[in-house]
């Protein structure tokens, strides 16, 4: 019987306390949680249930107090600032609920920052920045600042950015969260197309249950715990009788 691969992520006991002694909080209580390379893991709770902790310290952007994070089987929480850094910039893409795009730049000239910081050449970035735009349906588009696209067409631009320096995981914030019902669709299949075509796995936080539905996983937190982890079918897809 072949056993299971190796997790891409691994979290064991993962705590995270803000402050100290009288006004200490204890945000994260001890996570545990597996992630395989090419998933689609939908993150839900609470505010205050420890997802977004928890999100934050899957992205580098904030260590653990206590635990073990294993990234390709790699100790992460003894890194230091610069050797996260240079794990996002390798390994991880972001999108978030507000795009965060420059705006008075094209949709080109965004999705080129990230290249541009790892000192890529004018014509590497270009290249990889058009294909990634190609990638999300927006070729014809990239010469538009952001108040010329739609909110949907911003969004892809964000996601374009994201996955231009082709990391293993994206973690996506709320990446519906400021598009109406249509739009967020097309994301969500968007997202769905990168993960299951580019082998890119996805990390994304919705309070939307209809959003979490295009994940193959869904990880539910509670009270800094992981509370239940369920299966998806995703829309489309047959379920053997």
């Amino acid at each position: 019987m072949a056993s299971n691969p190796e997790p891409l992520i691994r979290l064991r006991n993962i705590t995270k306390t803000y402050g100290e002694g009288a006004t200490a909080f204890q945000a994260l209580k001890g996570v545990d949680l597996d992630i395989q390379a090419r998933d689609f893991i939908a993150v839900m709770g609470a505010s205050g249930s420890g997802k977004s902790t928890t999100m934050n310290i899957l992205g580098c952007l904030d260590v653990p107090t206590g635990g073990e994070f294993l990234f390709r089987g790699h100790h992460v929480e003894s890194l230091d600032r610069d050797q996260r850094a240079l794990l996002r910039r390798r390994y991880l893409g972001f999108v978030f609920q507000g795009f965060n795009l420059l705006s008075r730049t094209t949709a080109l000239e965004n999705v080129e920052l990230p290249l541009l910081y790892r000192g890529d050449s004018k014509k590497d970035r270009r290249d990889a920045s058009m294909a990634a735009l190609d990638k999300v349906g927006l070729g014809r588009w990239w010469d538009h600042t952001p108040a010329e696209l739609s909110g949907g067409q911003q969004q892809r631009v964000a996601i374009a950015r994201a996955i231009v320096t082709e990391p293993d995981v994206l973690l996506a914030d709320e990446p519906t969260g400021n598009l109406d019902s249509e739009r967020s669709v097309e994301i969500m299949e968007l997202l769905s197309d990168l993960n299951a075509n580019s082998g890119i796995t996805v990390l994304m936080v919705t309070h939307e249950s209809d959003m979490a539905a295009f994940a193959h996983t869904v990880v539910h937190f509670k009270d800094g715990l992981v509370e239940r982890i369920e299966a998806n079918h995703r829309p489309g897809e047959k379920v053997d009788e």
